[in-house]
């Protein structure tokens, strides 16, 4: 049975007021800059919304990183410029220091929330990537003013849906990464619904070695090397006799070829997770013949998961994906059949 969405700013009436915006703006920062502004750029459809629809003020909220205490490293400063930058008229945006600053935040707590409420007439929460979450900026403060779930929020939500609401076959499902226990949750949910289940990355070994009460498709063959090291001697063998000590980093020719050829037929698809250690250009084929095949299928895909979305947007291949996913996390629990905090506590439409 579907879950109802929640209400959507867009029947919001927001001319004269004051809104609080929780947007995912936790986005990577190099050398003095904001190093890639995605999460920001998917942040302005609703910003511009409400501005565009007479909002008197718009307060933006959102974590970056993990910040142990006030970390000047962690400040929103240098989004709050790039973000200025892309609002064609920001005058009446007030961009909020880094929630996570504030110890209450993690906390959920009350007092934080009703901080963070003063003031304001409305909530809008555009943050999918942290709906997982019951922070005093995710969940808290919604139940203390009328919310409302913006469009990023909103087009998540219908296109995770799309793979549990009667997935067009073949849906065939490709996860790699490093911890099946992360995972399991989001395999048993989607093994009811794929056609096939491809598993890649370290996850196949501790497939191999513990066995999971899923049926998945394993690596016929990897790219082993000696030692974790981007420079170590590398080969590659069947999956099955991999030296002792030595370590799959990728997904080998063979493999590559076969899971290829099970994307090729697929009609729906959903990427969560690298095929190896692709950050090194050494193992990092796998993990860009998967992106490629996705790309060339025609099908409805989604790929989430930061490593995976990385890979598609480096490959210069996101365009031709259906949906990439901002939330990682978030994605894999709502998926899961889990109660996302930040959603549950915005009335439904």
């Amino acid at each position: 049975m579907a879950r109802p969405l929640p209400r959507s700013v867009r029947d919001a009436e927001v001319a004269g007021k004051c809104l609080l915006v929780r947007a995912d703006l936790n986005v990577p920062l190099e050398d003095g800059r904001v190093a890639d502004d995605t999460r920001i750029r998917a942040s302005l459809p609703t910003i511009e919304l409400v501005l565009e629809r007479g909002a008197e003020q718009v307060a933006v909220c959102s974590h970056l990183g993990r910040p142990q205490g006030a970390d000047p490293a962690y400040s929103l400063r240098l989004v709050e410029e790039r973000l200025r930058e892309l609002v064609p008229d920001s005058r009446r945006l007030v961009v909020l220091e880094n929630t996570r600053f504030d110890p209450r935040e993690t906390k959920n707590d009350p007092e934080l929330a009703r901080e963070l409420a003063e003031g304001r007439d409305l909530y809008v929460n555009d943050a999918f990537g942290s709906a997982h979450r019951a922070h005093a900026s995710t969940e808290g403060v919604a139940h203390l003013l009328p919310a409302y779930a913006g469009l990023l929020l909103e087009r998540e939500l219908r296109e995770l849906s799309r793979l549990l609401e009667e997935p067009e076959p073949p849906f065939v499902v490709v996860v790699g990464g490093a911890k099946v226990a992360d995972k399991i949750g989001v395999l048993r949910r989607l093994s009811e619904l794929a056609d096939a289940i491809l598993v890649g990355g370290k996850m196949a070994e501790e497939i191999r070695e513990s066995p999971i009460d899923v049926p998945v498709e394993l690596p016929l063959d990897v790219v082993a090397a000696e030692r974790f090291d981007a420079d170590a001697p590398a080969a590659v063998v069947s999956s099955k006799s991999v030296p002792d000590g030595w370590l799959g980093l990728d997904i080998g020719p063979q493999t590559r070829a076969a899971y290829a050829q099970r994307v090729a037929g697929a009609r729906t698809i959903f990427w969560n997770g690298p095929m190896g250690v692709f950050e090194w250009p050494r193992f990092a084929e796998g993990t860009r013949a998967v992106a490629e095949a996705i790309a060339a299928s025609g099908a409805y895909s989604v790929v989430g998961g930061g490593d995976s979305v990385r890979a598609v947007t480096e490959a210069g291949l996101a365009e031709r994906i259906s949906w990439i996913s901002t939330g990682g996390g978030a994605s894999l629990e709502f998926l899961e059949g889990k109660e996302l905090p930040g959603v549950a506590a915005i009335p439904p439409a």
